[in-house]
């Protein structure tokens, strides 16, 4: 009991340190509004902590912004982690109210958000995620290049929802430097393989396009900017879920992205396609108020991949990649499945070579044979051209963007 008083004490002693050095009052009052997700992959409550006052004011006399919170379920202010038998953990450095125990899409059970701020032994800002005192990823800050010669002042807010309609959770910060609040999007990326680690990376030109153009930078005025407000699933129609896939991909890029509208499958709703001509390709679909992406940024031009067709409204995607100068060829052939995900139908992969020590690979003695032979694979079965054949509906067509986003615009409208 005793030590459970002390640790109560020492926490809002260090609180209320935190909330000086904002120029916010320890006085504050915490509304929790929370809705459950519809889908299983994005089955996280959301819950909005508000944190009031009257004195909430800069140091250059300016209204601070609330510290607001997006995560599906939380406890503000708890020390920066839970140890395996579940006692609370301090570490110097915490900012000890924007510390979360959440759900995140990126790992099992739940985990435990700790930022930290420079001094008591930091350098520089940064943050950790940790469960069961093991460390799952430290997360380095980042800040803009205009801000680069201001110190770190305070941590406005923290918010964990999916920015960019592919499912994971991502994390969002406004923070304060020197005088200047800026918004930083990280996106999540979730474990696909073995060799690929669950990881957030920030995104530089989005988050300066949003600091730079919002007037109110916060994460509800982020939301706001992008997607009207709502969040994915609750979109009334196609041309408003593509509406925000095209403003984030516009301030993602720049501007430099185009677009598209396709019928991929057999229903009256098109396909959006957004493309970096020559380097990356992303393609969402659309039902019951959520946009899916079927495509997440896949790069081609380089690599052995001149892109991507497609069948219109017979729901086929192929997919060529050559080696060795083509010598080999991998086609793959993709449907969209009823999770409104690309799966795969078939790969055949074709040697157009006399592989006669069987190597996988034209070697010096085999050259001459490259474009006089042809022998085609699947799953390392030998089959026929007739065979290949029967997977190919015809009537393949480029997918890439032909059109600026203002054109996508007046096309969402018609």
């Amino acid at each position: 009991m005793k030590n459970s008083v002390l640790w109560i004490g020492l926490m809002l002693v260090v609180m209320c340190g935190m909330l000086a050095a904002c120029g916010r009052t320890a006085d504050r009052e915490m509304v929790q509004v929370q809705e459950a997700g519809k889908e299983t992959k994005d089955n996280f409550q959301e819950t909005m902590i508000y944190i009031s006052g009257t004195e909430n004011e800069r140091k250059d006399g300016t209204d601070s912004p609330s510290a607001e919170a997006l995560p599906s379920q939380m406890q503000p202010g708890q020390a920066d982690g839970l140890n395996n038998r579940g006692e609370a953990v301090l570490n110097p450095g915490a900012i000890a109210e924007q510390i979360f125990e959440i759900e995140l899409s990126e790992y099992k059970g739940m985990v435990c958000f700790t930022p930290f701020a420079p001094g008591g032994g930091e350098e520089t800002f940064h943050m950790e995620i940790t469960q069961n005192e093991n460390l799952l990823a430290s997360i380095p800050g980042y800040v803009p290049e205009w801000l680069a010669g201001e110190t770190f002042t305070c941590l406005d807010a923290v918010a964990f929802y999916d920015v960019n309609f592919d499912g994971n959770t991502d994390i969002v910060l406004i923070e304060t430097y020197g005088k200047t609040s800026f918004a930083v999007v990280y996106y999540g990326f979730a474990q696909d393989a073995e060799e690929y680690e669950r990881y957030f990376a920030p995104q530089s030109q989005l988050s300066e396009a949003l600091s730079r153009q919002l007037k109110d930078v916060s994460v509800p005025g982020i939301r706001d900017w992008i997607s009207g407000g709502k969040k994915n699933g609750e979109f009334s129609s196609f041309q408003e879920a593509y509406q925000a896939v095209g403003k984030l991909c516009q301030l993602e890029s720049g501007g430099e992205r185009t677009y598209d509208l396709i019928y991929f499958n057999d229903d009256d709703i098109p396909e959006l396609v957004v493309d970096t001509a020559g380097y990356f390709l992303s393609l969402y679909t659309y039902a019951d108020g959520r946009v899916y992406p079927l495509i997440d940024q896949w790069g081609y031009g380089a690599m052995g991949n001149a892109g991507y067709t497609y069948s219109p409204r017979k729901n086929s995607m192929r997919s060529d990649n050559a080696d060795f100068a083509g010598a080999i060829v991998y086609t793959t052939y993709m449907t969209m499945g009823k999770d409104y995900t690309l799966d795969e139908v078939v790969q055949i992969t074709s040697y157009y070579f006399d592989d006669v020590n069987g190597n996988g690979m034209p070697d010096d003695e085999e050259i001459a044979s490259v474009g006089r032979y042809g022998v085609h694979y699947i799953q390392g079965k030998e089959v026929s051209e007739e065979e290949c054949a029967a997977y190919d509906l015809g009537e393949y067509q480029f997918m890439g963007g032909r059109m600026p986003f203002e054109e996508l615009e007046r096309k969402l409208k018609e």
